[in-house]
């Protein structure tokens, strides 16, 4: 018998206030959870194919939780996040190309095919990376806010983390330096129930999103398989940092329907559990109704179903035709040096 988690009741956030997203804005939504979805699955094909070498942590049943929070930043914030990063990367901008050829290791890639599955990065997407150290996006994050504040333009640091990264220390220090010095953070606790495969249940006393508590941090726990839900929370979130008012805590109740990562058999869960979440739960089932109540049909979707499915696929192509790094690459990137 599996160990679930105890999923706790959820509050909803900013939905009372929020106004009505409009058709064309849920397409949107629509349309970005379905190019991670798709992406995710390509990836896993591709894994499973021996095109992809190490760790890969596949985002699937998650994305609502990043294109919703993404959808109301401003151009200045920053983001960062854990290793099961490649939906984040998707919805700051970054060419589904360059993704998966950094996947695949190959010259093509967001770091020339050095990082792999968990390390990339982009300057001009403001993306600051996945990070196989679990916690450091915490910590790393919070010095992002600081540079916002030192550099005053008005942007928020977005640090995601799993709920595991909510049991390592550094995720303290950097709360009580935030609030201390009140930096424009918006720390994200994607909560998918697991840590890696020990439940919420068994890993992690009281409520995450009042671990901020002690240091002033407020937080709310949202609904992360609406994304609907996320946006209004989000947006909510991000007006109080942006107004000076200092940190603040997102625990988004979320699911991946994969293991943790593609070596993951999940067997500390029930079939049934994951099948609730797929035909009860899915995000994107979910806006698919919002849509068709809107007048939306299927057959309407379908030419975005087809510009997603070709997208994905010349990704997976641009990888494999891509070279793989020259030997030398192993000896840059090493050390920058700053001339005053």
């Amino acid at each position: 018998m599996s160990k679930s988690s105890k999923t706790p009741s959820l509050k909803t956030v900013g939905s009372n206030s929020a106004p009505k997203p409009s058709v064309e804005e849920m397409k949107k939504l629509y349309r970005e959870m379905l190019l991670i979805r798709r992406f995710e699955e390509k990836s896993g094909q591709l894994y499973g194919m021996g095109l992809i070498g190490g760790f890969c942590h596949l985002y699937i049943g998650q994305e609502a939780v990043v294109t919703g929070i993404q959808s109301v930043q401003l151009p200045q914030d920053t983001v960062i996040t854990a290793y099961r990063d490649h939906g984040h990367m998707l919805a700051c901008g970054m060419d589904p190309k360059g993704v998966m050829a950094e996947l695949t290791g190959r010259k093509g890639g967001y770091s020339r095919g050095k990082g792999g599955s968990m390390h990339m990065f982009s300057r001009e997407a403001n993306f600051f990376g996945g990070h196989g150290i679990v916690g450091a996006s915490s910590s790393l994050g919070t010095g992002l806010g600081f540079a916002h504040k030192y550099n005053n333009d008005g942007g928020v640091a977005v640090a995601y983390m799993g709920d595991g990264s909510s049991n390592q220390g550094q995720f303290y220090e950097a709360m009580n330096m935030a609030a201390l010095w009140k930096l424009p953070v918006l720390y994200i606790i994607e909560n998918n129930g697991y840590a890696m495969g020990t439940s919420g249940a068994r890993h992690a006393a009281g409520e995450l999103y009042r671990r901020g508590e002690p240091y002033g941090i407020p937080g709310e726990r949202v609904d992360g398989m609406d994304v609907l839900t996320v946006q209004a929370a989000a947006r909510q979130a991000l007006d109080y940092v942006r107004s000076g008012n200092g940190p603040y805590l997102l625990e988004v109740m979320t699911y991946r329907y994969r293991g943790h990562s593609m070596s993951d058999p999940g067997k500390y869960r029930s079939k049934e559990e994951v099948e609730k979440y797929r035909t009860e739960r899915d995000p994107i089932d979910a806006i698919k109704k919002l849509l068709a109540a809107e007048g939306v049909s299927d057959d309407d979707l379908k030419p975005v179903e087809k510009e997603i499915k070709e997208i994905v696929n010349e990704a997976a192509e641009f990888a494999q035709q891509s070279p793989e790094p020259d030997p030398a690459e192993l000896w840059t990137d090493i050390l920058v040096e700053v001339k005053d």
